[in-house]
Parts: C-alpha cells; sequence; structure tokens
C-alpha cells in the first residue's frame, strides 16, 4: 500500500522572476537577488520564528509548483550536460521527481515581525521562481551542513561566467540594486546549454521589466530593457 503525506504550504517566495527562465541554477550564484518569505495566514505566528535572527543563512524545502508532471522517469537528461546524457533522477537536481521538492540554502538579511502580511523574513541569493509554495524551513548549520572535501559529481563549480555588457542608455532605466542583481543573473547564462547562436535574442522577465539579450561567446549583450 503506498503511503502517502500531506505536506502544507506554510509560506510563499516572493522573489525578481515571475517565470521560470533566468532563474540561477542553484541558490547562493546571485547573492545580490532579493526576495521575501511571506506566510500563509494559518502560520504567521511570531513565536514559530522565535530565535531564527541568530541564523545567517536558512534552508528552504519548497515545491515544484511549475513542473509537475504525471508519473516519474528513472532517468533524466540534466541540462548541466546539455541534455544528451541521461543520469539517474536521485543523481541529479532535476524537478522532475517522484516527490516534486526542491532545497535552497538563503541567507537571512532581516526578520520583519510586525507590518502587512507579517512576520515575513528577508533573504537573499534564493532559486525561487515567485510563488514558490514553500513547505518548511530550517536554520543552516555549518558544522554540520558544509562539507568542504564533498565531491562534486558532474556538477563542479561554475566558471567565471559570462562577461555582461549593459549598455549606459539601459543601464540608465534600472536602479542600482536591479542592475547588480541583473548583471549576477546574466552572467551566470540563463540559456539552455545546449543553444549557441550568437544572433538569437532572449527575453527574460525580472523584477517587473522585460530584459532582452544575446550572447556570442563568452560575451552578453543586452539589447533591451522594457
Amino acid at each position: 500500500m503506498e503511503e502517502r503525506t500531506e505536506l502544507k504550504t506554510v509560506a510563499r517566495m516572493h522573489s525578481q522572476f515571475p517565470t521560470k527562465f533566468g532563474i540561477p541554477r542553484q541558490s547562493g550564484l546571485v547573492e545580490q537577488l532579493r526576495g521575501r518569505v511571506v506566510f500563509e495566514p494559518e502560520y504567521r505566528n511570531p513565536d514559530a520564528l522565535r530565535g531564527i535572527e541568530g541564523f545567517s543563512h536558512l534552508w528552504l524545502i519548497w515545491g515544484f509548483h511549475e513542473a509537475r508532471r504525471e508519473g516519474w522517469s528513472p532517468t533524466v537528461r540534466p541540462p548541466r550536460l546539455g541534455g544528451n546524457e541521461r543520469l539517474g533522477v536521485f543523481a541529479t537536481r532535476s524537478p522532475f521527481r517522484p516527490n516534486p521538492v526542491g532545497l535552497s540554502c538563503v541567507r537571512l538579511e532581516r526578520v520583519e515581525l510586525q507590518g502587512p502580511g507579517g512576520p515575513v523574513l528577508h533573504v537573499s541569493g534564493g532559486d525561487l521562481m515567485d510563488g514558490t509554495p514553500i513547505y518548511d524551513i530550517k536554520p543552516y548549520v555549518p558544522y554540520a551542513d558544509c562539507h568542504p572535501e564533498a565531491a562534486e559529481g558532474f556538477a563542479p563549480a561554475p566558471d567565471k561566467g559570462l562577461e555582461v555588457r549593459l549598455p549606459p542608455e539601459l543601464k540608465g532605466r534600472l536602479s542600482q540594486s536591479q542592475a547588480d542583481a541583473l548583471r549576477g543573473v546574466l552572467s551566470c547564462d540563463p540559456r539552455p546549454h545546449y543553444q549557441k547562436d550568437p544572433e538569437r535574442v532572449y527575453g527574460m522577465g525580472f523584477d517587473g521589466l522585460e530584459v532582452r539579450f544575446r550572447v556570442d561567446g563568452d560575451i552578453l549583450t543586452v539589447v533591451d530593457v522594457e
């Protein structure tokens, strides 16, 4: 008999990404990204956060609500490998899993206990789409959670990234914090790994804006910001 457990949505992430395209492939890659963890009415109790301000980082356990499929496959095609090689689903971080659950480590910037919708956790370095359901929050404990000697498998640390060119006339349409975060996101190369056409123009939503760019070699050029 299959055992079923109901996961309750305790909060939702409010981030700068209205869609999946452009989101960093891992948390912590772009520290300039800002987000808010807003609790569902049933869990808006400041007592549930007592002591959380003592931790600099948190684990967010969340759901791939935009990546659901009927059934599951024991193998997937990781984008990191260009989508050409199959690996076991439990050897990857693919969203297409028997249980579509994600795990992200974010920095806790501050705790807002009062105000509309409070309490609210202000975090940075996330990799979650706006509206993502959060099932649980746990403190990050360095001595237990950090293993510098751990093997990286097929997913070694990213290189220096792309050089991002943001023309002054387009940068003027952004605040400084938006420009810094956008540069970080674009340097991670949002394109699928198998797409290398230098003439193709990509578009992504970011913080209420529509950003268009193209990539030629190691240089990404922003061509429009609306």
